[in-house]
């Protein structure tokens, strides 16, 4: 029996940690890489999650962890009032019924062996739904008029479609077995604007007339905005910022979120040109061996000398549902605290003993929106 007023999902202290092994006869355990290290959430039924950050910072590796595709290290993934850590065999199976996973390259999620007939018929067959051939035939054109595709499609393979198109069945796909949440792994990323506009809004279209929970994994800031009701920001692992929408794109209150809005472009040109460009110095560091204290402390244009370095911030609440792991948000919210410029931030950090990591044309969050990061100071 379901409780409306239980989250359908809650992540309590959720670990995800990675082995390095190195060895020619014998393998042996070096260290270990956290790509999750402690994260907390929770997700209301029939609501939209967006979880956005920069690249490695453990998104996808969060939602794979919550279906069990790959085994949490520690932590508890509650779905439903279950712990899904404890579930195995066949009543993992039927479980993740309920859940399923949208992947973020649809070309490489769907087998090119099978066409769409039978893509979208192996999960009824599994799982014994749609009521004989007659039914599951039934069944599958209802899922293509629901995604938008023609009846057409159902003798072709995936290579034969638009990456839009592909995208589209493998949300049929997602919801075939009528799931309760669904997580979207980077689902627009691979498509052109005008496309992802068209599977944002059959997201949404989808999420109305089923009911359905998403759980969103985005890089992209504008599309987590137009489809969410809670952002939670993830760096390095860890869960730095968690509030409603709105509030968070209005107010961000974690210097990395700050950044990350800044390098978020805006149409008009007057706004583009007056608006506060927040660029990060220093290089990411890596999950095997993340900074003492707070971990976005090495790049903070915010750092001060006590606290940053040699204490890690908790994820409190500053205002009813909007969560900061900072030490100093209240100051930076009032202006208390003042940035400091990349060039002072990069005097102010010790350089990286791996050496400076190559500049990558799409890495915006470094290179801010005029000029890129001297290099050079870093040497």
């Amino acid at each position: 029996m379901t409780a409306p007023d239980r989250p359908l999902l809650r992540v309590e202290d959720l670990q995800v940690h990675f082995p390095i092994k190195r060895g020619v006869f014998f393998d042996r355990t070096v260290g270990h890489v956290r790509a999750v290290d402690g994260v907390s959430l929770s997700i209301d039924r029939g609501t939209t999650y967006g979880l956005v950050g920069e690249s490695g910072c453990g998104k996808s590796t969060l939602g794979r962890a919550v279906l069990r595709l790959v085994e949490p290290t520690a932590g508890r993934v509650e779905f439903d009032g279950t712990d899904v850590a404890a579930l195995g065999g066949e009543t993992l199976r039927r479980m993740r019924r309920r859940m399923q996973m949208v992947f973020q390259d649809p070309l490489g999620s769907l087998d090119p062996r099978q066409d769409v007939e039978s893509l979208l018929s192996e999960p009824l067959r599994a799982h014994g739904l749609g009521g004989g051939k007659a039914g599951i035939a039934a069944r599958i054109r209802e899922l293509l008029d629901a995604v938008g595709l023609p009846a057409a499609a159902l003798r072709r393979y995936p290579h034969e479609f638009s990456g839009g198109q592909r995208q589209r069945i493998g949300i049929a796909r997602a919801i075939a077995l009528e799931p309760d949440l669904l997580i979207a792994d980077e689902p627009v990323s691979a498509l052109d604007v005008s496309v992802q506009a068209q599977v944002v809004n059959l997201l949404e279209e989808i999420q109305e007339r089923l009911g359905l929970t998403y759980l969103v994994i985005a890089h992209d800031l504008a599309v987590v905005r137009h489809i969410s009701d809670v952002v939670g920001v993830m760096y390095l692992g860890s869960l730095v910022e968690q509030a409603p929408s709105d509030v968070l794109y209005d107010e961000p209150l974690h210097p990395y979120t700050r950044a990350l809005m800044s390098a978020v472009p805006v149409p008009d040109p007057v706004v583009e040109e007056r608006r506060e460009r927040i660029l990060l110095a220093g290089d990411l560091p890596s999950p095997a061996d993340p900074p003492s204290g707070c971990r976005f402390h090495t790049r903070c244009p915010w750092r001060q000398e006590t606290r940053c370095a040699d204490e890690a911030p908790v994820l409190r609440e500053l205002a009813p549902g909007h969560l900061v792991s900072c030490h100093w948000a209240e100051e930076i919210r009032d202006g208390v605290l003042r940035p400091r410029s990349p060039e002072e931030a990069l005097h102010a950090t010790a350089p990286s003993a791996e050496g400076p990591r190559p500049v990558e044309e799409d890495d915006g969050i470094f290179l801010g929106r005029d000029r890129p990061v001297p290099r050079q100071e870093q040497a």
